[in-house]
This record gives structure tokens, sequence and C-alpha cells, in this order.
């Protein structure tokens, strides 16, 4: 099917363009992008997902065999290809990506000497952008072009941080870079929300960094909370979103809970 088929929410206002992002590795910003697309999907929204990650996380976690793809979201930054061209259906009700593979991995160097190199995304993404309720920019563990990238596209930005020590090392870093593309470059990024990941109630560390964080950014952080869970970490290996593959377990509760306060936050 394809995604021009499949009619945007009545209710809906304008699309929200939401990078999400982290430079921190292993703080679960593709299980959010995955899951919460899925989660939006389910609630009517029409949801399309990009993929900016070399790692291809959020693509095979929707199902998508890299291995088999002729083009990715690589292809639209450096060789001019359509979006549209790239975008892929998935099992997810209302789900839509644009892929990514390994090849992505160059474009941080190949971008260097490229005309209007921080808007690339924003001009892919131009031409499609209406066609839905929330676009999602899964961004790379970093603060590179890639990101650059991200940050300019979007009109705002969802942060995870996981439940650990150093919960907020390195935030201060990345709220620099918003603050420079915001001044620079998109003058409307904002802060769509924090989202607490990992949180093991049982253990007084994960209550304490959920302290720390709803003391450092107050109403901006989400009251979902996600749970650390065996399914959620089993999920991507089948290529599944976390409500399709356990829709009992606390992790797709908790990723449904989030999309009523994404949708409520629009």
């Amino acid at each position: 099917m394809s995604y021009k088929d499949v009619k945007r929410s009545k209710s809906a206002k304008d699309t929200r363009v939401i990078a999400i992002i982290n430079q921190k590795g292993g703080v679960g910003k593709s299980t959010t992008a995955v899951n919460l697309s899925a989660a939006l999907g389910e609630a009517n929204r029409k949801t399309l997902l990009i993929d900016f990650d070399p790692q291809g996380n959020s693509t095979s976690g929707l199902g998508i065999e890299k291995e088999g793809l002729e083009q990715c979201i690589y292809d639209a930054l450096l060789n001019d290809v359509p979006a549209e061209e790239l975008i892929h259906d998935t099992e997810s009700k209302k789900v839509f990506v644009i892929p990514a593979t390994i090849q992505l991995a160059g474009a941080e160097i190949e971008l260097v000497s490229a005309m209007a190199r921080e808007t690339r995304l924003k001009e892919l993404i131009a031409p499609i952008k209406d066609e839905f309720d929330f676009i999602f920019i899964d961004c790379p563990p970093s603060l590179g072009l890639l990101t650059i990238n991200a940050l300019t596209a979007a009109d705002s930005v969802l942060i995870p941080i996981q439940c650990e020590y150093y919960a907020l090392e390195g935030v201060t870093k990345l709220l620099e870079s918003m603050r420079m593309v915001k001044s620079r470059i998109n003058k409307s990024l904002d802060t769509y929300g924090v989202l607490l990941t990992m949180y093991d109630s049982r253990t007084s560390l994960s209550n304490q960094v959920v302290d720390e964080v709803r003391a450092y950014f107050g109403d901006k952080t989400f009251k979902t909370l996600i749970p650390r869970t065996v399914k959620l970490s089993e999920a991507p290996s089948y290529g599944m979103p976390i409500i399709s593959y356990a829709p009992n377990n606390k992790g797709a509760k908790a990723y449904m809970s989030l999309a009523k306060e994404v949708i409520s936050r629009a």
C-alpha cells in the first residue's frame, strides 16, 4: 500500500517533525522511535519514521531487511533521490519508514563539502511533510552533520534519558547544540519532551534519576516512564514493535501511554 492511500487523522492539526536525540548511545532512541511510532499508528496518527542512524536499528526494528535495500536515506541526501521513492510500508498500522543502512556512515564526510549541507534533510522532507501527522527522525549518537541536519529539519526534539548513573551527562552539550542551531538556522526549534527510559521501580537509583531529571526539565518531562523489560529488548530481533510482539507487556502499555501524552502536546 502506498503511503498516499492512508489518510491522516481528521483531528490532527499541523504535522509535527520531531527529532529523537541524545548523543549518548544505549539510551533507548531507536526503541522509542519504533515503539512510539507504532503506538501513534494504533492511535490513528499517520506516522513516518526517518532512520537517520547508520546502524539502521529503526529500520530493522520495523521489519525491513536492510540487506535487501537498493536505496536508503543516504541516496536522498547525496544523490537527490526524492523522499517519496524511499518510503516503505510496514506491518504496523499507519506507520511508514525511510530506511537507513551502513552506507549512511559516509554521509558525515561527504556532506562537508556539499552545498546547503545543514538543510538537506529539511528540503527532503518538505514535499511529503503534509502527508503525515507525525514525522520522527531517529538521530545517530553524535552531534555531527547528520544530527545538525535533523535539528534543522525538526520543529522540536524528544530527548530519551536512561535511568542510570550519569543520566544527565552530555545533555548540557546537546542543549548547547540545540541553542546554536536555533539561533543560526532553525529559530522555531523547541523541546517537545524528555523521556525517562529503562526505569526500574525497585531501585533507588532509578527513582533518584527521575527526581533529578524532573527537577532539571520541569514539565517538559513526560509523566510516562518506560520500564526496563526483557520483551522490549527482544522485540527488535523479531522486527516488531512491542505492541505487536507482546501487547500485554508493561513496555507496550507504557508506549501507548506515551503516545497519548505526545498527542496531547501536539
